[in-house]
């Protein structure tokens, strides 16, 4: 009965796949008005000769403040498969990809950047790695010329440190730009974390994944809003999110330098018994000092990442909060 059972799940799967499609790309947005309608323009040359699949649009609307959800509004008008979520104000990129997950309806779900870094045409190519049978394809970058040197290396960096220290692996040069099946979805609108990584959460998940790489062109339009510093605190985000190893790491740091101390020590200990009392030098005491004195600060800082993020979910606050929804009139 079970080998029966299973049989019939495998059957009526690849029915599903093989049959009509709904599509949901979810778009985040902030100040991105002079990109969506090259972006729109994009979509519907890729999906207007596609009939079999159904698509819908969702944009959330980040806290843009310039016109950037009129826009969206005007091009509503013109195409009915476009939704829109406003938020209340600015959440991050994060919170507005939760927004987009909660609402899409699609049996296959797309992030994807409004910039058209991610190429949109690869979609197609996704959606039959899909009918193959596989919960996710990732989009794989297998070039960085487009990023400065500095974005390399941290990048690089992060993932190799993350990687190392993690139980959960994120896969490398790979963002937000993949398709998901809808039961990786439900999933993920299941965790009830506020402060998401949402590269994390992707890979936590797990499921059957395949990849498509490209070559990733630079930005056509407008400007990114992650500056240096949000990179920063998105990779302290990823790093304190998923592994509490950092803590172990600083207290295999501190065995070490106490280790190195004590046989520093013995060695002082033995040269004056030898050759009588050595005066030490002011320079090698103060340097000692700051050298001890940094390393506690660190681990202090270290222990506050983590417990400032434990206060932030106790309190329970929603990810983000949604102002309003514009649905197309045609749904209403």
């Amino acid at each position: 009965m079970r080998i029966y059972n299973g049989f019939i799940g495998v059957f009526m799967d690849r029915l599903i796949r093989n049959a009509s499609l709904k599509v949901s790309l979810i778009t985040p947005v902030m100040n991105e008005f002079e990109a969506l309608p090259l972006f729109l323009e994009n979509i519907k040359s890729i999906f207007n000769s596609h009939n079999e699949l159904n698509l819908e649009m969702i944009f959330i609307n980040d806290g843009s403040t310039d016109d950037t959800l009129s826009k969206l509004l005007q091009l509503q008008e013109d195409d009915p498969r476009i939704r829109i979520i406003n938020l209340s104000r600015n959440f991050g990129k994060e919170a507005a990809l939760s927004a987009g997950l909660k609402v899409a309806k699609g049996q296959v779900v797309i992030p994807i950047d409004v910039d058209l870094q991610d190429p949109p045409e690869l979609i197609l190519e996704m959606i039959k790695l899909w009918r193959d049978g596989f919960d996710v394809v990732l989009g794989r970058r297998i070039n960085r010329d487009s990023d400065s040197f500095a974005k390399k290396i941290s990048a690089n960096s992060f993932y190799w440190i993350h990687n190392k220290i993690s139980s959960i692996k994120l896969p490398e040069n790979v963002g937000d730009f993949r398709l998901m099946d809808r039961c990786v979805i439900d999933e993920l609108n299941k965790l009830p974390e506020s402060r998401r990584f949402m590269k994390g959460l992707f890979a936590w998940v797990g499921f059957k994944t395949t990849y498509i790489d490209y070559i990733r062109p630079s930005r056509i339009l407008g400007k990114t809003k992650f500056n240096g510093w949000r990179l920063w605190n998105l990779a302290l985000e990823g790093l304190t999110s998923f592994t509490p190893d950092l803590l172990k790491l600083w207290t295999y740091f501190g065995v070490l330098v106490s280790m190195f101390a004590f046989i520093f020590g013995v060695y002082v200990l033995i040269k004056v018994l030898i050759y009588g009392i050595d005066v030490p030098g002011y320079a090698s005491i103060i340097i000692s000092v700051m050298f001890l004195g940094g390393l506690q600060l660190i681990g202090i800082g270290v222990l506050g990442e983590y417990l400032g993020r434990t206060y932030l979910e106790s309190k329970r606050r929603p990810a983000y909060i949604v102002s309003q929804i514009f649905e197309p009139k045609v749904n209403q």
